[in-house]
């Protein structure tokens, strides 16, 4: 992937360390890249051009910003709603209140707004999809709705020990159909996801030729 620019998309404080390994991975083949990312305590990959955002707003005006780009990843579980209005100041609790209404407002999808885009559309946009049921139809169902090349799904169910643990088994669903991968470390499913990246833009590149 020299001389490739990946955009790496990471959002949620368990769910970062996958994120974050994809970005060094893709790094460690060379190619250069750009990790956005919401609020976490953790240290920005070396190697990696980091930019830190704090809305889904933000972080897809931040995404539109570092392209043009080769591959995007977007791996952050973005929230689908916000506050419409922040409060100027603390909501307190009354007696005989109740709980306060709020209004809520729409996110941006930043994964189907990139994939779909007429400008600067990478040539590869990849997607994720953690899901606690019928993996495979819903990752797929994804891959149309968001117009996305790629999505890798997970079984993220209580029991299937993914979060906050150090594994991960994913599904990898492209045009071709699905692919199911062994039960790797986080590390090793980011570099053999990035690989499978860098052989995909090296076809590309030879049938344009």
């Amino acid at each position: 992937m020299v001389d490739r620019h990946e955009i790496a998309e990471a959002a949620g404080e368990v769910r970062r360390l996958d994120r974050r390994f994809i970005a060094a991975a893709a790094a460690r083949l060379g190619a250069r890249v750009t990790l956005v990312t919401g609020p976490v305590a953790l240290p920005d990959p070396v190697g990696v051009t980091t930019v830190h955002v704090e809305t889904a707003a933000d972080m897809l005006k931040a995404v539109e910003q570092s392209l043009p780009a080769d591959v995007a990843v977007f791996a952050a579980a973005v929230a689908d709603w916000r506050v419409a209005e922040a409060a100027p100041e603390k909501i307190k609790k009354g007696k005989g209140k109740g709980a306060p209404r709020l209004e809520l407002a729409e996110n941006p999808d930043i994964l189907a707004t990139i994939a779909r885009s007429k400008k600067q559309r990478p040539p590869l946009v990849i997607g994720f999809a953690a899901e606690t049921e019928k993996v495979k139809a819903n990752a797929l169902r994804k891959r149309d709705a968001k117009g996305a090349d790629w999505i890798v799904a997970n079984d993220v169910s209580p029991g299937s020990g993914v979060f906050g643990g150090d594994r991960n088994t994913v599904m990898l669903i492209t045009e071709a159909g699905a692919e199911d991968w062994p039960s790797l470390s986080k590390d090793d499913v980011a570099g053999r996801l990035m690989q499978r990246a860098a052989e995909n833009l090296r076809r590309g590149s030879a049938a344009a030729e």
